[in-house]
């Protein structure tokens, strides 16, 4: 039967003309009716003169309420999904009919009882939208009669609103959607015992695991939108206790704009279990630093890179260049770019940032304004095996494209760095700290002019001597008192792991879980900062507005996260049992790796910004011309891949130590992250 209401095999027209010739018998019947009433229902006391009035007005009645009717198109409406649209297209079209009423009646010289014309312009009102929304009702009465179909979900929305509503409406509305919502949950007590689009609205978020069982629930709708952080995160968690399959409405935006559809649904993911308030930045400011710029990104085909890319392209540059080693990785990022913005001026170029010649013939054709310099070797195990490798491309790769951007006149360079750099115990975290010790230098050089101060560091397969010669000419800086006609502003950016990143955890999670197990983590006390990549690159380029020149802003990346509860909560949005279905293993350490990450030094403070979510480090001191000295010899003992470098790293860095040796040393700061975690998890 439902299948008929839906479509009983009618041509639209054939619709139309049937709900016509109801509303005329509905008109003939409101106003005779009307009549009745007037005179007790008894028709023999109502005078001769006001059946023949009443029998000689009803066509004109008729046809005008019909022809109003049309126009208002109250016959071109789905009746069986109506809602208050339709109610106030009823009202409007009554409401015009007044003064046609009452034309009709002047020219026809009707004289009929007056509460004859106000009882039945009232019942033809009630009776014709009536007849619309029992559409509505019947459709809705024989499919819970005829009870589901066979694989049927069945549907619990939480969020009594106007998403929740939406998507209700949605899924009711929708042809050949094997579905059924069966319960609301709402955390407002005054809604509870309440129908929301005829579905009733049975508790609380206490009451989840038990309307779950009870209406055999296997499929949650999150249906709030606007709430987010802590409170949207406990909710989750209470409905990833459940086998159920999680899925989560569109943006706030989406919701204004009237996106809320069944189709842009979307699995419930990790991120939205993190419990972190929603990243806001200040896309004006943005867009009026990159706008009409020349913008370079190093390693711009990477994880970081790429988004960097992808979000400078739609702040307007004049020209945006993707500088990485990894041509793959380059045209990727290119293609995307050139099919999202076919007017963006875009530069594809190929090379490594440890040649001095190829990174300063660039900069030097192009003179960037911004630089956004992503290019880094951050595998933590991988660099423990190669720690010339690091140094060289990390710390001398960073040296000597500052050095490039600072005598070509570039006004900002923003270095994208790591909470790794904070006491680290492997050498890629040393060598980011010795990437933000560079800035901080090349900032103090870019302030007094003193370019000559600054050592040529070649020693790369690619670097000549006659190209080292060349640069070295144009090092040479003929304006009288050192003076710059633009001041380069160095800053470095530190935050976390970044979900979905080439080295994150999430991906190999998932694969694991593919493949049915186990599911691998290092350490069951582990614990680390999580950002997704759009997110932590949004706050990249506001921290970039805010540069004067020496910070290094640190990102707000909310409360730290156990990778063992990250692991088992996305076995369990999988439908499976952690330990049961997949297996969780504790493969130990890997080298270098820590238990936690932190995101400051204990010696530096922190100042707060117009963005909650990025702070100011004080810079820590240490002398400039004895750290420039150091880095030649650690240039040679690189490129010469001394075994012994880590000694040297040491020598530079004094907050650099082994990874046994970090919870003697830094033992309280652990426990109290640990706390934060274990309170961020239930």
């Amino acid at each position: 039967m439902d299948k008929w209401i839906r479509n009983p095999g009618w041509t639209w027209v054939q619709k139309a003309f049937l709900i016509a010739f109801l509303d005329g018998l509905i008109i003939l019947a409101a106003y005779l009716m009307a009549l009745l009433l007037r005179f007790d229902f008894i028709f023999s006391r109502i005078p001769r003169e006001y059946v023949e009035g009443y029998i000689w007005s009803m066509p004109y009645w008729i046809a005008i309420t019909i022809v109003v009717f049309y126009g208002c198109r109250l016959y071109h409406s789905v009746w069986r999904l109506a809602s208050i649209s339709e109610l106030q297209m009823s009202i409007v079209a009554y409401v015009i009919l007044i003064p046609a009423y009452a034309f009709g009646t002047l020219f026809m010289k009707l004289q009929m009882p007056r509460s004859y014309y106000f009882m039945g312009y009232v019942l033809s009102f009630l009776l014709t939208t009536g007849l619309r929304f029992s559409f509505r009702f019947l459709r809705f009465y024989v499919r819970r009669r005829e009870g589901e179909d066979e694989g049927q979900d069945r549907i619990m929305v939480i969020g009594g609103g106007s998403a929740g509503q939406a998507v209700i409406k949605e899924l009711t509305g929708s042809r050949g959607n094997l579905a059924r919502v069966c319960c609301v949950i709402d955390d407002n007590p005054n809604k509870w015992g309440r129908m929301l689009e005829g579905i009733p609205i049975v508790g609380d978020r206490n009451d989840i695991l038990e309307a779950v069982e009870k209406y055999r629930i296997n499929r949650i709708i999150y249906a709030i939108p606007a709430t987010t952080g802590k409170n949207r995160k406990d909710i989750l968690n209470i409905c990833k206790e459940t086998s159920c399959r999680l899925q989560t409405v569109p943006s706030v935006a989406q919701l204004v704009n009237g996106e809320v559809k069944v189709t842009r649904l979307r699995d419930v993911e990790i991120t939205d279990l993190l419990g972190r308030a929603q990243v806001k930045v200040n896309n004006s400011e943005i867009f009026k630093v990159l706008k009409d710029k020349v913008v370079m990104v190093t390693g711009g085909g990477g994880s970081i890179g790429s988004e960097l890319c992808r979000q400078i392209a739609g702040a307007g540059p004049r020209t945006l260049i993707i500088f990485d080693i990894y041509e793959n990785n380059a045209y990727a990022i290119q293609q995307e770019l050139k099919k999202k913005y076919p007017g963006l001026h875009l530069e594809t170029l190929i090379g490594s940032v440890r040649n001095t010649n190829r990174v300063n013939s660039i900069i030097e054709k192009y003179r960037p304004d911004v630089i956004y310099h992503a290019a880094a070797h951050k595998h933590v195990p991988l660099m423990e095996d190669s720690p010339n490798e690091a140094i060289k491309n990390n710390v001398m790769g960073t040296y000597k494209t500052a050095h490039a951007a600072l005598k070509n006149g570039c006004q900002r360079f923003v270095l994208i760095s790591t909470d790794k750099a904070v006491n680290p115990t492997n050498i890629m975290g040393a060598s980011k700290r010795l990437c933000e010790m560079v800035i901080q230098t090349m900032d103090k050089i870019s302030r007094t002019g003193r370019e000559d101060l600054l050592p040529l560091l070649g020693s790369h397969y690619e670097d000549s001597e006659e190209a080292l010669a060349e640069v070295a000419a144009t090092c040479e800086n003929p304006e009288a008192n050192g003076e710059r006609k633009y001041r380069t502003e160095f800053v470095a950016v530190r935050f976390g792991n970044v979900l979905g990143s080439n080295g994150s955890v999430i991906p190999l999670f998932k694969k694991q879980i593919a493949k049915g197990g186990p599911v691998t983590v290092t350490h069951p006390d582990i614990i680390r900062y999580f950002m997704t990549i759009p997110e932590a690159v949004s706050l990249v380029l506001q921290a970039g507005t805010y540069a004067k020149g020496g910070e290094i802003f640190v990102l707000d990346m909310g409360a730290p996260v156990k990778i063992d509860t990250l692991a088992r909560n996305l076995i369990k949005m999988s439908g499976m049992t952690p330990d049961v279905d997949i297996k969780v293993e504790y493969t130990g350490l890997r080298p270098g790796e820590k238990l936690y990450e932190e995101k400051l030094m204990a010696e530096e403070g922190l100042t707060k910004t117009d963005n909650d979510l990025i702070h100011i480090g004080k810079p820590i001191p240490f002398d400039t011309d004895e750290f420039l000295h150091q880095l030649e010899n650690l240039a040679v003992v690189a490129y010469g891949n001394d075994p012994d470098i880590r000694s040297y790293v040491e020598e530079i860095v004094p907050t650099y130590h082994a990874a046994k040796d970090d919870l003697k040393l830094h033992g309280e700061t652990y426990k109290k992250l640990f706390n934060k975690a274990t309170e961020n998890n239930h």
